[in-house]
């Protein structure tokens, strides 16, 4: 983590709304999921000063963690961009933040690299986290940023990817690269499909950009035949490039709760590649849902080879102009191969659960276990002050059993499908599901609680819309006032 950070304290800003729509849609959907996913921006670091967000950051959360994590003061610039995203954009047409952020004289750190960013890092005069990390590269020149840019662009793409997975792989025993052919139509799309599913084969189908699992599904036989054929499947599937790749099979080894493995690194700003972590992600469908770390999570030969593999992967990156943080994300096989499936030239999930267990770390000794949950279902809509109620009773709950909770995405209990994220950290991994079947059992009692006239809630007997936290002051951080959102 001192690779990353060089221990200095960092402004972090949360612009993974932009970052996502130069790679997905860049519907108002697919932007509103970035913004609530921007609370990880709180976790770019182990320590920062200034947090500029695009969505309301409620006071309990941000209380919450400085006394948690003991943070010094914070100052939280929230509310800076629309629902849908645009936080570079709108900070450009904010001087008064930029300049209390180039006042500061501290390096910033993104997200991800988008032309916008690229242009406020000029302008504020910081260095860019994913970039090569706030020790490393504070006051990196235009043409550094713009090779760092272009670089991820290029291997954000999974075809780009696989093309680099497979030159590296003959030097690495234990890496099998699945086949993947690139599809000139939607119609032979279409036809590849109906052939593997004839075959009694299934598939995995990409679009060549997308995050977080959007644009890409896994196509069964049977997923064939109940929509009537591979045409209909294809007309569901997002625009532009289509990818078919083999789909690795897991059996033996390759069921147990290895089969999703990530590994996270930096390259610094020499250019050298400093390995993070190995972590278990939880992956729902296609959708990346959280990750465990920790010591023990992760076999000891599975990880060496994830190690091996995807520092190579870090060397071409440097080689080209990249610095920053990156991760690769591998599926392990039947024989306890690992199979890479993508690059992401950036920030990342994991990356936050890595943060997080470095700074519990520092303020509470040894090394413990992190499970990130980053998009729990919540049983019922909860406006701030209630959420704030539930996230402190399931806390309590979870530290009876020895676990830490810390909440992660708070912005989006209030949505037509509510959720929340949170972050777990404890000793052993029988803490974690402990604490894990806690968090989701008072979830799912929210529905029955608000469905129930006769179930009592506690203080209130259910949450009041409208309310709100209130813009008090944040014990443990200095809230400074902040920029109103502008409409046009």
């Amino acid at each position: 983590m001192t690779a990353w950070t060089g221990g200095a304290p960092a402004v972090h800003i949360g612009n993974v709304g932009d970052f996502n729509a130069q790679f997905a849609d860049g519907s108002p959907h697919v932007r509103r999921a970035g913004s609530h996913y921007s609370c990880l921006a709180a976790f770019y670091s182990p320590d920062p000063r200034i947090l500029v967000l695009p969505g309301q950051a409620h006071d309990f959360w941000t209380r919450e963690l400085s006394r948690v994590l003991e943070w010094p003061d914070v100052e939280v610039y929230d509310e800076v961009a629309a629902d849908d995203g645009g936080v570079a954009r709108a900070l450009l047409s904010r001087p008064a933040l930029l300049d209390r952020i180039r006042r500061s004289g501290l390096p910033v750190i993104t997200w991800g690299r988008t032309p916008e960013s690229e242009r406020l890092l000029t302008r504020s005069g910081g260095g860019d986290g994913t970039g090569g990390g706030p020790g490393a590269i504070s006051g990196a020149g235009p043409d550094d940023l713009g090779r760092a840019l272009r670089v991820t662009r290029r291997y954000e793409s999974k075809a780009a990817a696989h093309r680099l997975f497979r030159t590296l792989a003959p030097a690495h025993p234990g890496i099998v690269v699945p086949a993947q052919e690139r599809m000139a139509s939607r119609r032979r799309a279409a036809r590849a499909l109906a052939a593997r599913a004839a075959a009694g084969a299934a598939a995995v189908v990409k679009t060549e950009y997308g995050v977080g699992g959007s644009g890409t599904i896994v196509v069964t036989p049977r997923q064939v035949a109940e929509a009537g054929g591979a045409r209909s499947l294809v007309g569901h599937l997002p625009r532009g490039p289509l990818l078919i790749e083999d789909y690795v099979e897991g059996s033996g080894s390759g069921t147990g709760p290895c089969r999703e493995l990530t590994f996270d690194a930096v390259v610094d700003g020499e250019g050298a590649v400093r390995p993070v972590g190995v972590g278990v992600m939880d992956i729902e469908g296609t959708g990346y849902q959280g990750v465990t770390v920790g010591p023990g999570v992760v076999p000891d030969a599975p990880a060496e080879v994830a190690e091996r593999f995807a520092s190579a992967v870090g060397r071409v990156l440097a080689a080209e102009g990249y610095r920053g943080w990156y991760d690769v994300d591998f599926v392990m096989d039947g024989a306890g191969r690992l199979a890479p499936v993508e690059i992401n030239v950036r920030l990342t999930g994991p990356a936050a659960a890595f943060v997080i267990q470095a700074r519990l770390a520092g303020v509470q000794g040894g090394r413990p276990l992190v499970r990130t949950l980053d998009r729990l279902p919540l049983g019922a809509r909860l406006p701030a002050a209630a959420l704030a109620d539930h996230l402190g009773e399931v806390s309590r709950r979870c530290r009876s059993l020895g676990v830490t909770l810390l909440p992660t995405v708070v912005t989006a209990a209030f949505e037509p499908d509510p959720y929340v994220g949170v972050a777990l950290a404890a000793r052993t991994p029988g803490a974690l599901d402990a604490a894990e079947a806690v968090v989701r059992s008072a979830n799912d009692a929210l529905g029955r609680m608000f469905a129930d006239p006769g179930v009592s809630s506690g203080p209130r007997s259910g949450p009041r819309a409208g309310t709100r936290s209130g813009r008090r002051a944040v014990a443990g951080s200095r809230r400074t006032p902040r920029p109103r959102r502008r409409r046009s």
